[in-house]
Order: structure tokens, then sequence, then C-alpha cells
């Protein structure tokens, strides 16, 4: 089953979606082709913060450190139950955009997949500040590709148009406002790190409904990363 997936690399629902949907997967038994599409958070970010991203987004949303870091907790927690260890105290977002030509070029390779899980793992649980070329080019070789390859697309725009066609796409077209944001079979999409259950429904009635052509209506209120601010919604009563 084909699914195409937008997402930022320093978006940490998006990585607890990859896994999520990772474990749906397994769960019902069906072959995904993931297809991953970029999504800048913060286009305009610099490679490397100079600030903690806590003090950072503090200024920036106009809430107390203190917030910021109980909600970064949170997110920790949730992570945690996905199996991944977010080190949020650590991380540094910087820009991503070079990142995203790295992911398109390891997908035209058969390894989306694995840069993608490289980015996040380097972000979330090493720190690792992920607009530096450093970062980049240790990723790059994590995951097995060819370093003088890596170095000339670094060096030129190429795969830049992939990343900018991807991004248009999900606003103008999809008016994806934020991420992760999930297209099953190219007709069915899904917002947000959804609980593992609504990928496996989602993927029985994708299956189910492989000759029509509605789509499946888009659940509301799951995790998402807008602008690079990730919250957890409040819980209805």
């Amino acid at each position: 089953m084909r699914v195409d997936v937008w997402s930022d690399v320093v978006c940490p629902f998006c990585y607890i979606g990859k896994k999520r949907l990772e474990a749906a997967a397994a769960a019902t038994g069906v072959e995904l082709e993931v297809h991953w599409h970029s999504f800048q958070l913060d286009p305009d970010a610099p490679p490397r913060q100079e600030v903690s991203n806590s003090e950072r987004l503090a200024l920036k949303y106009g809430r107390t450190v203190a917030e910021v870091e109980e909600m970064q907790r949170n997110i920790a927690e949730m992570a945690k139950a996905e199996g991944i260890e977010f080190n949020w105290e650590n991380a540094n977002s910087g820009n991503t955009f070079n990142a995203h030509r790295i992911i398109h070029h390891a997908q035209s390779l058969g390894l989306g997949s694995e840069a993608k899980e490289a980015f996040f793992y380097s972000y979330m649980t090493q720190g690792l500040a992920i607009g530096e070329r450093e970062t980049l080019e240790d990723v790059a070789s994590r995951i097995g590709l060819n370093p003088v390859e890596v170095d000339d697309i670094l060096d030129s725009d190429q795969y830049a148009d992939f990343v900018q066609f991807d991004e248009e796409l999900a606003r103008d077209q999809l008016k994806v406002t934020g991420v992760p944001f999930f297209v099953f079979d190219q007709r069915v999409a899904l917002a947000g790190a959804q609980p593992t259950q609504v990928f496996q429904d989602v993927i029985n009635k994708v299956l189910t409904t492989a000759n029509e052509q509605a789509d499946q209506p888009t659940v509301e209120d799951a995790e998402t990363c807008t602008d690079e601010y990730c919250d957890v919604p409040p819980s209805k009563s």
C-alpha cells in the first residue's frame, strides 16, 4: 500500500507518527510503500540556533520557559511510549532544507525511510544541529550514501525543486497546516500522530474500499507541529 507522508525532521510528532504507522503496518501485516515529502516548519531558521529551543519558543509564542519545558516533557513521555528517546533539553532544530534534499536523494536510492529515521534520531536523541553540514554528512554516511554525491548535492541546488514542489502541493492543494500528514493509496487523508489503532483502522478501510473513490474523513485533534510549534491538544471532556 502506498502512503505519502509530509513531515519535518525537527517535528517530534512526525517521529511519533512514523513509529505508530510502522506498528500499525506490522499489526495488519500490510507492506507499506512510503513516499516521504518535505514540509519545512521554519524555512527561515539558521543552521544552528544560538539559544535553547525552550527559550526560543517561549519568546516566539509569548509563553514562559517553564510552560514550554512542561510541554516538552509531555511530548518526551509520548515519544518514550513509542520507543523514542527525545532529549529535548539538547535539541537544536536549525534549518532543515538541506536535510530534506538529502532525504530526496536517499529516497531515489530506496533509502528514504532509513534517511528519515536517521535524521529524526540525530535531532531528537543525539541533539545534533540538524542544519549543519557536519550533521548532514554524518547522517548520510550512516545510511551508506556516497559521500562524494552528498557533497555535490550540498554544494549545489540539486533537489531544491523537489522540496519546493512538496511544500507547494501540501499547502496549495492538500491545505496542510501542520505535520505529520498522511495520504493512503492517494485518496485517504489522515492528519497528525494518530494512535496506532487509528492507523490500523485506516489501513483496513483502504484495503476494503480499494475500488472506491470516496475519501476517508481526516481525523482531527491529533498531535501536529505547526510553524515549528508542537503542542499536545487538550483532551476532550
